[in-house]
């Protein structure tokens, strides 16, 4: 339940007025500048760098302005700032281009408050301070029916491609670990180098732009770097040693930037190769009998607010916090009487700050987080909240890191926090009836029942 309201907390706000197609105009909340516009993402494992590409540019939705489609980023911030308004799950769009390229065509024919979520910020400030933001997603039909059918063009142009790489006869390509030249087919290749080097990277036939791919994996080689660890190393002869002894001759299944190298990703809308395989998975287990013993629960590998540490469950996490910060979640959401939507804004709102560099506890601003870090330390700022105004803002439904796991985990109660802590058998001592009317002047139920009540 947690985890659905994290996803809707982001479009919660109060709606009204009339929309706007300005193309002018900023940020009217606070100072400008601090704006977070681009996306942001929360330590992970290490993931390889992206080929960049020549591509085709992308127009605005709403002016002339145009951007390569490998700037996909600064397109999305240009029209946030210019234009305010936010596209919802953009890594799901299978064709970014022909995405935009409709709903510039859509946009001029209807207002844009006839598609778009109409998000209010800064709602409690005077008029002219406050502005609409609008948000198109899925959850309008024409949109998600855009969305799968750009998904099936994508798919049926990825099939197409890849039969046309089973049968091209024409391939001519080197090993990477022997140097041997194939001519033919590409599967030549792909099997030499599985069954004469150990180096699997799957069957030849679910594998789409294999030249693409082979010269990925050759420049990394190339640049001394391990295909599964990515950790470089000083010479040639290192590297192949280090990937031989260490049983590191595969790819890193870990690297989102192999992912479009195969067919499996290309399947179903916003799903990757890991949710596909285990829905089939699944499929096997329908005729077994289901066992909740075999079920596990994986770990939320939650980020503290202030430092990188990251925690297999959420009760560690907020004793970290405590111990090594002096920060009590719990305690501050009891104490303010905060519910879950309250929760997400005051987290969404210390994200935000600390990549800033900004102590909210005094509002100086730092060069670098280790400075920020070690300065909320020593002066015990982080338990130091501003005035609830501060931060209860719709600005902060947003989160600021897109994978931000501590979200999911808000509750509403304590009791899903503070239940497992608790033992099993709790004694309950009864009030000592032998003298009615003492216990009728001293009992705690003079606190809950009436006068009238008692008195009869």
């Amino acid at each position: 339940m947690a985890a659905s309201k994290a996803q809707v907390a982001a479009t919660q706000g109060e709606e009204g007025g009339e929309g706007s197609r300005s193309r002018a105009g900023s940020v009217s909340y606070g100072d400008s500048k601090d704006c977070i516009l681009e996306p942001l993402s929360l330590p992970e494992s290490p993931r390889g760098p992206t080929v960049s590409e020549v591509s085709p540019s992308v127009p605005c939705i709403f002016c002339e302005e145009h951007f390569p489609i490998g700037e996909q980023d600064k397109l999305l911030k240009h029209m946030v700032i210019e234009h305010k308004i936010v596209i919802a799950d953009v890594k799901l769009v299978a064709d970014f281009q022909r995405y935009i390229l409709y709903w510039r065509k859509r946009f001029t024919e209807q207002p844009v408050t006839d598609f778009c979520s109409v998000i209010r910020i800064n709602s409690t400030a005077p008029l002219e301070e406050q502005d609409n933001y609008f948000l198109l997603c899925d959850v309008l039909p024409e949109d998600r029916i855009l969305r799968e059918e750009l998904q099936k063009q994508r798919l049926k142009e990825i099939l197409e491609q890849q039969q046309q790489e089973r049968n091209d006869n024409s391939f001519r390509g080197t090993c990477m670990f022997c140097n041997e030249e194939f001519l033919g087919n590409r599967s030549v290749l792909l099997n030499h180098m599985a069954r004469e080097h150990a180096f699997n990277i799957g069957l030849p036939d679910n594998i789409v732009n294999c030249n693409e791919f082979l010269c990925v994996l050759q420049k990394k080689l190339d640049n001394l770097q391990c295909l599964y660890c990515e950790k470089t190393f000083r010479d040639k002869n290192t590297l192949k040693d280090h990937m031989r002894k260490k049983q590191h001759r595969r790819i890193n299944p870990k690297n989102r930037e192999y992912d479009r190298f195969y067919v499996i990703n290309y399947l179903e809308l916003g799903k990757s190769w890991e949710e596909v395989q285990l829905e089939d998975d699944r499929e096997l287990l329908d005729h077994q009998e289901d066992e909740w013993s075999d079920w596990e629960e994986h770990p939320v590998s939650a980020v503290c607010l202030f430092c990188e540490k990251q925690a297999e469950t959420i009760e560690k996490l907020y004793d970290h916090m405590e111990d090594a910060h002096e920060f009590d979640l719990l305690k501050i959401k009891s104490k303010l009487g905060l519910n879950f939507y309250q929760q997400v804004k005051l987290v969404n709102f210390i994200r935000r700050q600390m990549h800033q560099c900004r102590c909210y506890g005094c509002h100086v601003k730092f060069k670098s987080k280790a400075e920020l870090k070690t300065h909320m330390e020593e002066a015990k700022h982080a338990s130091l909240l501003p005035e609830r105004k501060t931060w209860d803002q719709p600005l902060y439904y947003f989160p600021t890191y897109e994978n931000d796991t501590l979200l999911c985990t808000l509750s509403d109660s304590e009791s899903d926090l503070t239940a497992p802590k608790q033992n099993g058998n709790i004694a309950i001592i009864s009030e000592d009836t032998s003298k009615l009317h003492a216990l009728k002047q001293s009992s705690i139920l003079n606190e809950l029942l009436p006068h009238e009540c008692l008195k009869n």
